[in-house]
């Protein structure tokens, strides 16, 4: 593959990898009853992501890239499977910020990749984009790792407490 196929490529790749995110933050933020703060912040970075997923259409607009409906779909398919999973864990509030935590750095590496993928074949235009998109995944990010030891004791609180639901 060329340099530019490759960088189309990953652009169908961001594109899945953001509407496979939507589908995961919007389910659990939907499951969240007792962690008012990480609601508030899921909710929020859902709000990013579905503006994330705007400007990936305007760069594979402007750059003639057809979306992916295979790699959409499998995407979502992905990401209803880890909610689904989810649902049947007793810890499923701690296991879902870790897994949070975790793909917001598998897309902080994606971005920072697509950014230099960007420079190399000359799209320069989406260079920004690539940086404003990153910045917001970095703050996600950094916000859940600060966040993770808090949600951590507030669920093993609940979890000891007898007739207080923890998992979510």
């Amino acid at each position: 593959m060329t340099p530019q196929e490759n960088y189309h490529d990953w652009l169908r790749d961001a594109h899945a990898m953001e509407k496979q995110a939507e589908s995961m933050l919007s389910a659990m933020s939907k499951r969240i009853d007792n962690y008012p703060d990480l609601r508030a912040r899921i909710e929020q970075h859902l709000t990013e992501t579905q503006g994330q997923i705007t400007l990936l259409e305007e760069v594979l607009d402007r750059n003639g890239i057809n979306r992916s409906i295979m790699k959409d779909a499998t995407s979502k398919m992905s990401a209803m499977g880890q909610a689904a999973g989810g649902m049947f864990a007793s810890d499923e509030i701690v296991k879902g910020a870790i897994s949070s935590y975790v793909f917001e750095q598998f897309e902080i590496a994606c971005y920072t990749s697509l950014i230099s993928a960007a420079k190399k074949v000359g799209d320069v235009a989406s260079v920004a984009t690539f940086e404003q998109i990153l910045a917001q995944e970095e703050a996600m990010a950094d916000w859940a790792r600060k966040h993770l030891p808090d949600v951590t004791e507030q669920f093993l609180l609940r979890d000891a407490a007898d007739g207080v639901e923890a998992k979510k």
